[in-house]
């Protein structure tokens, strides 16, 4: 029941956004529901271990074998956490922006987080499917609507992208769905169709272009870093922070347990794009003006390193993409957060624009070190752990995959420490001379971002034993 709460939530609570009025009301009535969705997977997450908890099943479209069925494993148990994690930051960094119909945009926000969490927790492949759709449609209007200035085409690129790779993943599900036994969307029953090598070779690939895109990974990416510019800060949060994650999840959940003979035949394929977009991706990173874009590209290099990690299909690479999926969320958050501040206080994104901040803004500049350094994965914060062992992952599969992909590490190295020097040191400019530093509410959000940085780095223990379960079933399934 508690996994069915994740969803119910933010569904309701943001349909009723849509008729509170005042705008203080509505940003404190989301705040509230996000708080409430966050205390239910801190729930679900330490004691929501029993089958009444973490699993929920209802009729719904019994004629075409379909079920209202949700499964909170350790797996989408992390990322049901890290999306209640991400809601109450975001809104308390956007507490002070002004939105034209601001019941519309909180109310298709929370929307959004009914889906992201749905994608987690669907048990059932049409389920999933529709919760994938449902995640995409506020965040196109969200886009569409309170974008920049080229919001318009950039939005029908990110639509077109994501609508044709969900048209192909709908076919293969349709497809799969006659090949069960029983005719059932259920997730056991799509595990068990006796699909051909033939079969699961085109299959892959229905799949796996709508999982990419999504992430998105190299040569699927084009459409991320307009989008990420174009977008509200606020929205760009949740896209780069849980969306991106619902593609590697849907690999875990749904690709490699069902296609096992395709991802061994298109592994080195899959890896080596992966890699190749590391590489690319930190090059185009090192040469952003654009904060946003900078980090999009960044984002594109790590979701390259997970995805890569995935299909090696050992322990050590699947364990680490799971530490990193929730490690990655919490990092670029924090990475976003404070682009996002900028704004606010000096009205640009522009590195060129910008300088000595550090000496205006002391509490955010050490804020920012922290979270950039963990975005590099320097040891004792969050991303050492998970990017030791994707790397490891690599090494036993090919060691001149993990040599090459070993070059986005100094890269990543080198654009990171570009940018703090850009924006927080070296002189002030007339823009920056006039900042003053971050408020109590804005410091409170990046010392949470900052507190789970070090507490993960340091004593990963406990998702180190969420992601392990899940492991274990995943190689047992896939092989």
């Amino acid at each position: 029941m508690i996994a069915l709460l994740l969803i119910i939530v933010p569904l309701l609570g943001g349909v009723l956004s849509f008729i509170v009025k005042q705008e203080k009301a509505v940003k404190t009535w989301s705040l509230l529901v996000s708080l409430i969705t966050l205390a239910a997977a801190v729930w679900l997450a330490g004691f929501g271990n029993t089958a009444g908890e973490n699993q929920f099943q209802a009729a719904w479209l019994p004629q075409l074998g379909s079920s209202f069925s949700l499964l909170a494993d350790a797996a989408a148990v992390l990322l049901c956490l890290l999306t209640a994690i991400v809601y109450p930051l975001i809104f308390l960094v956007i507490w002070k922006n002004q939105y034209e119909s601001p019941a519309a945009f909180y109310g298709l926000m929370l929307l959004a987080q009914a889906g992201i969490t749905g994608v987690f927790l669907a048990a059932d492949g049409l389920l999933f499917y529709f919760f994938w759709e449902l995640a995409l449609i506020p965040v196109y209007f969200l886009c569409s609507r309170w974008g920049g200035e080229r919001r318009i085409a950039v939005t029908f690129k990110f639509f077109i992208y994501t609508f044709v790779g969900s048209l192909l993943m709908l076919a293969g599900l349709v497809y799969l769905y006659y090949q069960t036994p029983d005719q059932s969307f259920a997730i056991q029953s799509l595990y068990k169709a006796p699909l051909s090598s033939e079969q699961q070779t085109w299959l892959f690939w229905l799949f796996f272009i709508a999982f990419a895109v999504k992430m998105p990974v190299f040569p699927f990416h084009t459409w991320q870093p307009d989008t990420y510019e174009q977008a509200p800060t606020a929205v760009t949060m949740v896209m780069s922070a849980l969306m991106v994650k619902m593609g590697l999840f849907a690999v875990v959940r749904w690709l490699l347990p069902i296609f096992p003979e395709g991802v061994d035949q298109f592994d080195n394929v899959v890896i080596g794009l992966s890699v190749v977009g590391m590489i690319y991706a930190s090059l185009l990173a090192m040469q952003q003006d654009d904060l946003k874009r900078f980090i999009a590209y960044s984002s594109i290099a790590h979701i390259g390193l997970m995805n890569a990690a995935l299909f090696v299909n050992n322990e050590s690479g699947l364990q680490g993409a799971m530490i990193q999926f929730f490690s990655h969320g919490v990092n670029v958050l924090g990475m976003w957060i404070v682009v996002e501040l900028i704004e606010q206080k000096l009205g640009t994104r522009k590195m060129s624009e910008l300088g000595g901040l550090a000496q205006k803004t002391p509490v955010l500049a050490i804020l920012l070190v922290i979270v950039a350094l963990a975005n590099v994965a320097l040891p004792l914060t969050n991303a050492f752990v998970g990017e030791f062992l994707m790397f490891n992952g690599l090494f036993q599969f090919n060691v001149w995959y993990a040599a090459a992909g070993g070059i986005s590490i100094i890269l990543s190295a080198v654009y990171t420490l570009r940018m703090i020097q850009n924006v927080f040191f070296g002189n002030t400019n007339e823009r920056t001379a006039q900042a003053s530093d971050i408020n109590l509410r804005e410091q409170l959000s990046l010392i949470v971002i900052v507190a789970a940085i070090f507490v993960m780095g340091i004593y990963p223990q406990p998702v180190f034993e969420l992601a392990k379960d899940t492991v274990s079933v995943l190689l047992t399934i896939s092989r």
